[in-house]
């Protein structure tokens, strides 16, 4: 058993994970991040930098309901799918943060599934 800090771990764990995934302007990143009480979703194309459609349970709409649960993570998904689609990006690679794929980063990847990007 490890005494590191648990934040770091998941740092080292979502760095293994970025040495494969990586965003381009064809295929950019949807990188979540998840707290305790909120949940952010973001496309990013790495090659330029730039953040091309973001959602978070921070932005107002969303943080009227409950914000650290699996719906509003769902919620989070649907919208940055809708706003990815409207940047004109269809086809994306998922990026878990270095978090485990289940509960509220799962509930986003499909919800972003649902809503018309291929993931």
């Amino acid at each position: 058993m490890t005494t590191r800090n648990p934040a770091q771990l998941r740092q080292r764990r979502h760095d293994r994970v970025r040495k494969k995934v990586s965003g381009t302007p064809e295929r950019p990143r949807l990188a979540v991040f998840r707290s305790n009480r909120h949940i952010t979703a973001q496309v990013i194309d790495d090659l330029h930098g730039r953040t091309l459609a973001a959602a978070s349970t921070v932005e107002a709409d969303l943080r009227a309901k409950p914000t650290g649960n699996a719906g509003a993570a769902a919620a989070v998904g649907h919208l940055v799918a809708d706003r990815a689609r409207q940047a004109g990006i269809a086809k994306v690679v998922f990026d878990r943060g270095g978090f485990m794929y289940h509960g509220r980063v799962a509930a986003v990847a499909e919800a972003a599934r649902q809503n018309g990007l291929e993931l």
